[in-house]
C-alpha cells in the first residue's frame, strides 16, 4: 500500500458535468460523437493534476440528456495510449499477454438496445478501431431509449473493466419523458447527477490501485487481481469529498453508487430524510421517506431532499456503511447558505406514475441459481455464477417474451449487486436459510421467513442485492430484444475475473429452424 495521503474535506465545489450536444438531429434520431482520451485532472485541492481516461477527456463524461423515444446513435472512439497505467494480471480470461493492453468497449447501464450496441465484453476496439474483439460489430451504437429513468455509460471490456473504469470511464445518461415533466419536480440547476465512487492516491496525486493483494504470497502472479478492492477517499462527480452550495428550497438529486465494490449507506447527518421517487429504471408509484438509502455499486435513488428549513446551516450526506473508514464515511457537505432566488414552486408529488407489476403465474420457469467462492490454482478467491465459469457452454437461454423467476442462492460471505443486461428485475422476496444443510444435500431449507422488498425497491430494477446466506428471488421478462447479452455481479473486480455468464434470448421462430436444421443435418 501507498503512504496514506492525508487529505482535507469540503474544500472544492462539487463539479456538475457538462451536457453533450448532438452533432445532427434529424428524423431517425440525434448523432452524437464522443473520444475517449488520456488527459490530468485535480480530484482535491491539495493534490497534483491526475492521470486519467475519460470520455471526451472528462472525469465524468459528459451527461447525455435525451428523450424518450428519440433515438440515440453515438460513435464511441477510443484515442487512449498503447500501454496501460494501471497493473493488468496476465492470468484471468479476456486479458492475456496476447491481447492488446488497452481495449474498449462501451455498455450504457440499464438500457434497452439491440446486443450489437449492449456493449458486449467481447466486442472491444484499439485506438483507432485498429483491432477488434472477436464479437464486435458495428462502430455506432444505437440506443431507442425506451424508458425514462437514470442510467449511466461505463466500460465494459472483458478482464479489464475495473482498470478502465477507475482510470476515469463513466458518464451519466438521462432518459426524460412528458409524463416526468408534468409532475412539476425540481428541475434545471435544482436537479444534480451525483456519481459517487471511491479511489486512492499517492503522494504526488496519481492513482493507486493494489498489484497484488499479498506481496508475502509468492504463489501468486503479479501483477495479480485484487478482489474485491475498497479505495481510501470518496469522490463525487470527480472530487473528493466536496461541498455544493444549495438554497432554502427542494433539490432533486440523482444518485449512482459507482465505486468499484464498496456499498454505501447514505444518510443525512441533519436527521432529515430522503424523499426517494425512483430507482434504477425509472419512477417508483409513490414517494418513500428513507432516513437511509442502502446502494450497492451501480444502484441508483432519485431523492428530493428539502432544505427549505434549513438556512444557514451544513448538512453532511455521510456514508454510515458498517465498516466504512474515517475517510469514507463523509460523502459530501450541502451548504444551506445561497439566499432563495424565488418561491419554490416545485412539488412532491402523492403519487408518481403507475407500474405494471408481473406476477409469479405469468412465470414460465423458475431457476435456481448459485452463488459459489471457491479458491483457483493460486489459492485466491473465485466467485462464480452457478459454478461455471465464462467460457462454460451457455446454461440460460430462453425465448424472447418469457417470464422468468430467479431464485439467487448466495452462498458466499458477501452481498453481491446482481446485475442483467436489457432485462427489468422485479425483488419478489428474501429468505434465509441454512447453508450448511444445502452444501451437504443440495435442498433448501429455510430459517426463517420470506422478506419482501424494501419500500424504495419496489419498482424495477437492473442491479439487485443479493445478501448473503438468502435466496433472492426476482421476476423478469426477457424482451424486447433477442439476442446475446450478459449476466454479472457488478463488484468490478468479481466481474472481471469470471462472475459474469452469458445469457440467450432467441426468438421462437429461430429457435424452431435451429431445431429443423438439427434434425436435418442428423438424417445426413
Amino acid at each position: 500500500m501507498p503512504v496514506k495521503v492525508k487529505l482535507q474535506k469540503f474544500v472544492d465545489k462539487l463539479p456538475i458535468p457538462k451536457t453533450i450536444s448532438p452533432l445532427k438531429r434529424d428524423k431517425k434520431g440525434s448523432y452524437y460523437e464522443v473520444t475517449m482520451r488520456e488527459f490530468t485532472q485535480k480530484l482535491h485541492r491539495d493534490l497534483g493534476p491526475t492521470r486519467l481516461w475519460g470520455y471526451n477527456g472528462m472525469y465524468p463524461g459528459p451527461t447525455f440528456d435525451v428523450k424518450k423515444g428519440e433515438t440515440t446513435y453515438v460513435k464511441w472512439m477510443n484515442d487512449l495510449p498503447i500501454k496501460h497505467f494501471l497493473p493488468i494480471d496476465t492470468t484471468i480470461h479476456g486479458a492475456e499477454k496476447t491481447l492488446p493492453q488497452v481495449r474498449t468497449v462501451v455498455h450504457l447501464h440499464g438500457g434497452k438496445q439491440h446486443d450489437h450496441s449492449d456493449g458486449y465484453p467481447d466486442a472491444w476496439f484499439t485506438r483507432n478501431f485498429e483491432q477488434t474483439g472477436p464479437m464486435f460489430q458495428k462502430k455506432v451504437c444505437e440506443y431507442p431509449n425506451l424508458e425514462a429513468t437514470t442510467l449511466f455509460y461505463h466500460d465494459h471490456t472483458m478482464g479489464i473493466t475495473r482498470l478502465n473504469n477507475y482510470a476515469g470511464l463513466g458518464g451519466f445518461y438521462i432518459i426524460r419523458d412528458k409524463h416526468e415533466q408534468s409532475l412539476n419536480l425540481p428541475v434545471g440547476k435544482y436537479e444534480i447527477p451525483l456519481m459517487i465512487q471511491d479511489r486512492s492516491f499517492n503522494p504526488d496525486g496519481s492513482l493507486f490501485y493494489p498489484a497484488t493483494p499479498d506481496k508475502n504470497n509468492h504463489r501468486l502472479p503479479y501483477p495479480s487481481i485484487v478482489t474485491p478492492f475498497d479505495a481510501d477517499y470518496i469522490l463525487v462527480n470527480g472530487k473528493v469529498s466536496p461541498y455544493l452550495e444549495v438554497e432554502p428550497r427542494k433539490y432533486r438529486f440523482r444518485m449512482l453508487n459507482y465505486c468499484n465494490s464498496r456499498a454505501i449507506t447514505f444518510k443525512l447527518d441533519s436527521g432529515q430524510p430522503f424523499y426517494q421517487i425512483g430507482t434504477d429504471r425509472g419512477l417508483l408509484e409513490r414517494p418513500v421517506k428513507m432516513n437511509e438509502i442502502l446502494l450497492l455499486t451501480t444502484e441508483r435513488a432519485d431523492v428530493i431532499v428539502d432544505f427549505s428549513r434549513s438556512f444557514g446551516k451544513t448538512i453532511i450526506l455521510k456514508n454510515v456503511f458498517k465498516g466504512a473508514s474515517p475517510e469514507t464515511t463523509d460523502v459530501m457537505q450541502f451548504k444551506v447558505t445561497t439566499p432563495l432566488k424565488g418561491k419554490d414552486a416545485s412539488s412532491l408529488p402523492d403519487q408518481l406514475t403507475k407500474i405494471d407489476f408481473l406476477s409469479r403465474e405469468m412465470s414460465t420457469r423458475t431457476r435456481d441459481i448459485t452463488l459459489v467462492r471457491v479458491e483457483d490454482e493460486y489459492g485466491r478467491s473465485l466467485n462464480l455464477l452457478d459454478s461455471k465459469v465464462w467460457n462454460d457452454p451457455i446454461s440460460e437461454k430462453m425465448d424472447l417474451g418469457t417470464v422468468e423467476i430467479w431464485r439467487l442462492i448466495n452462498l458466499t460471505a458477501d452481498d453481491h449487486p446482481i446485475h442483467l443486461h436489457v432485462v427489468d428485475m422485479q425483488i419478489l422476496e428474501r429468505q434465509p436459510f441454512d447453508d450448511a444443510h444445502f452444501q451437504a444435500t443440495g435442498e433448501l431449507k429455510f430459517t426463517g421467513p420470506a422478506v419482501p422488498p424494501e419500500p424504495n425497491e419496489r419498482g424495477f430494477k437492473d442491479t439487485i442485492r443479493a445478501p448473503t446466506g438468502y435466496v433472492t428471488s426476482f421476476i423478469a421478462r426477457f424482451d424486447p430484444f433477442a439476442g446475446l447479452f450478459v449476466w454479472h455481479c457488478h463488484m468490478l473486480e468479481h466481474e472481471d475475473y469470471d462472475m459474469m455468464r452469458p445469457f440467450e434470448i432467441v426468438k421462437k421462430k429461430n429457435r424452431l429452424k435451429n431445431i429443423l436444421m438439427k434434425m436435418i443435418n442428423g438424417k445426413r
